[in-house]
């Protein structure tokens, strides 16, 4: 590869000193809980899209979505253009029930729908993955992709200095520095990675029947048969469309921009926006990893080719201000899960045993929780690369204890009868059954792809929350009511406006787009 300039370097060196400056500048209007967990609730939709698409994109994302479509075909973007699909379920059903809530963690409906159980588990569970595998694997993914660029760099010292950036920029700016910063890294990263696309399609002539001569055949097929290793068409249809939901529906880091919102609107608004820029992906990540099949033949390690085509293809000066869209991913997905980690801790934890806790001591236990966490995830991140099998072992076996928590949340707001009982052991069981599905796929006696494995386990834990759930006292209706969906919202914020603003008319322009997309590259 090219050696990186200097001026690529005080690029990326300006990027770092910007994003801190804006958190400092937003810390100094932090004042409260309130404004640390949730921004003061004042997100628009413009600000909400945005940082949900930046704290969605990681550098392991960016990297692997081009080395995917290098090696295996296009059909890993699934996860990105179909995100549409819960982003708008999450839009039409969950958003105005979680804001006439007015909860600050995703764990505390659970308590209002059913108790404090549920509510316990399910912040744990979600604490442990946010710290252990989501930002300690961020940072220890972003190291590797940042030593492919600069091979002298240590991986400890990588993984601190990423992890103090956004770290201290966060603990003092909370979310609202956090959702700020993240709205510029995904302009930056769209940027950057169009500019690259642009490029590389100009090096083939801007001629896609090029870039389809060199793809082996079925390179752009999303539709795969059963038997592929990749994603056979079962778990498009029974994987994907569940873990998208646990993501964009139930997972606190993403959740908690849309309990800032302003008001309804905004938040519905700024779902279906998130829906739209999440196609984005294919075109400026997936599609370029396809055409360096041409241009740079023969890459072995999938890993390196966004590395390849960007020191390749790419100007001085346009290598930084990509490589700054990567660090951005990098720093999108590590200030999220540090504040949603932070906020749980908090709200779920440290609240309920010092009821009588002032606003000020909350705020800097806050602060000093995601201070705290930042210094583990970093110091946890390095060792990961002694473990490098047994962390994708834990990446898929994560995806399979999706199930259950999508589970109580998709069923039991529809599902008037559901109750505290039937969710906890849906929880306990779909975990442990989760756990036994991993040990036996891993010992070669259960022969199914991971993500058929998703369908399965929903449809066991669905059956287990029913049958709980009836031979247990039913719930209070009055209370339930306000917990489970109802016609009326639907209409919710959307009363008096013009239909090009109302979230429906977007949201089937939307499945539109998919439909396309799934039709073009079937």
């Amino acid at each position: 590869m090219n050696q990186i300039s200097n001026i690529d370097i005080g690029i990326i060196a300006a990027y770092f000193i910007f994003v801190l400056g804006i958190g400092f500048w937003i810390a100094r209007k932090t004042k409260d809980s309130e404004d640390l967990f949730l921004g003061g609730r004042t997100f628009t939709y413009g600000l909400i899209g945005l940082s949900l698409f930046a704290s969605n994109i990681s550098s392991a994302t960016i990297i692997g979505l081009s080395g995917a479509a290098y090696s295996t075909g296009v059909v890993q973007s699934v996860y990105e253009w179909l995100s549409g699909v819960p982003l708008i379920i999450a839009a039409v059903v969950f958003v105005p029930l979680y804001l006439r809530s007015r909860i600050t963690t995703i764990p505390e409906f659970l308590e209002k729908r059913f108790d404090r159980r549920s509510q316990v588990f399910f912040s744990i569970m979600t604490i442990t993955s946010s710290i252990v595998i989501e930002t300690a694997g961020g940072l220890y993914a972003g190291a590797l992709v940042l030593q492919t660029f600069f091979p002298d760099l240590v991986l400890w010292h990588v993984t601190l200095g990423l992890a103090v950036v956004a770290g201290i920029y966060t603990a003092f700016g909370g979310l609202k520095a956090v959702v700020y910063t993240d709205a510029i890294q995904a302009i930056i990263l769209i940027i950057g990675c169009s500019a690259l696309t642009y490029i590389l399609y100009g090096q083939l002539d801007f001629s896609w029947d090029r870039v389809l001569a060199a793809a082996p055949e079925g390179h752009f097929s999303m539709v795969r048969p059963i038997g592929d290793e990749t994603m056979p068409w079962t778990g498009l249809l029974l994987g994907v469309p569940f873990l998208g939901f646990w993501y964009w529906t139930t997972n606190q880091y993403i959740i908690q921009r849309v309990l800032g919102a302003v008001d309804i609107k905004h938040a519905r608004w700024g779902m279906i926006l998130a829906g739209f820029l999440k196609v984005i992906p294919l075109f400026i990540m997936v599609i370029p990893g396809a055409m360096a099949i041409s241009l740079y033949p023969g890459i072995e390690n999938q890993d390196m080719v966004f590395p390849t085509i960007v020191t390749q293809a790419l100007p001085v000066g346009m290598v930084g201000l990509v490589l700054a869209g990567l660090i951005s991913a990098i720093m999108s997905s590590v200030d999220s899960t540090l504040n949603s980690a932070s906020t749980l801790v908090v709200v779920d934890f440290v609240k309920p045993m010092n009821p009588g806790i002032s606003e000020e001591k909350i705020t800097w236990y806050g602060r000093g929780t995601t201070l705290v966490l930042m210094i583990v995830a970093a110091l946890w991140a390095p060792y990961i690369a002694n473990f490098q099998g047994l962390w994708v072992y834990l990446q898929q076996m994560f995806s399979i204890l999706v199930p259950p928590i999508a589970v109580i949340f998709l069923v039991g707001i529809f599902y008037k009868r559901g109750n505290g009982d039937g969710a906890i052991w849906t929880l306990i069981i779909g975990t442990i059954l989760g756990v036994i599905i991993f040990v036996l796929g891993e010992n070669d006696l259960w022969h199914f792809h991971y993500t058929s494995n998703v369908g399965i386990m929903v449809a066991v834990s669905t059956i287990v929350f029913i049958l709980v759930s009836n031979m247990t006292p039913a719930p209070d209706p009055a209370e339930v009511a306000k917990y489970t969906f109802r016609k009326e919202l639907l209409d919710d914020g959307m009363e008096g406006l013009p239909f090009y603003k109302d979230y429906r008319f977007h949201m089937v322009l939307l499945v539109l787009l998919m439909a396309y997309i799934l039709y073009a590259f079937w």
